[in-house]
């Protein structure tokens, strides 16, 4: 029979039932491919469940660097701690996009900088923050977040 799965009657076409399976399952598959990869950015982001967000942390230091990059821009710094030590510190924010629409640039936070942040310290104590609030040395204040 060859590849044809087929046959032209004279008043009907007649497909064979193995191709109409095969037709199926190719449907199947290329729906769930398609559900995959509409789906992954949503499955991607991980939301706020990381951070303890019943209560509100303040930090200061000196920003080391700034990362304008996504999914979140990070600001690394230098935090004097209580028992005079230095411990190294990272803060988390919003996408460039986002910081962008708020007035930020690449150039808003330079090394150097002395700040004060205040958000979210993640869960465990470590020295990571998601800040909700940043203050410049100056008295300039930024809100990472878009203003209704």
């Amino acid at each position: 029979m060859g590849g044809w799965h087929m046959f032209l009657h004279k008043d009907r076409v007649e497909i064979l039932e193995g191709t109409q399976m095969k037709n199926k399952i190719l449907a199947v598959f290329l729906g769930a491919a398609g559900l995959l990869l509409v789906s992954g950015p949503v499955l991607a982001h991980h939301g706020r469940s990381n951070y303890d967000v019943t209560s509100t942390a303040t930090v200061k230091g000196t920003v080391t660097d700034f990362e304008w990059v996504n999914p979140h821009a990070l600001i690394h710094l230098d935090v004097t701690g209580e028992n005079g030590n230095v411990e190294k510190w990272i803060a988390e924010t919003n996408s460039p996009n986002t910081l962008s629409r708020q007035g930020w640039s690449k150039n808003t936070v330079k090394i150097g900088d002395e700040i004060t942040l205040v958000g979210h310290r993640v869960k465990g104590g470590g020295n990571y923050i998601n800040f909700s609030k940043i203050t410049f040395a100056d008295g300039r204040v930024l809100t990472p977040a878009i203003q209704n």
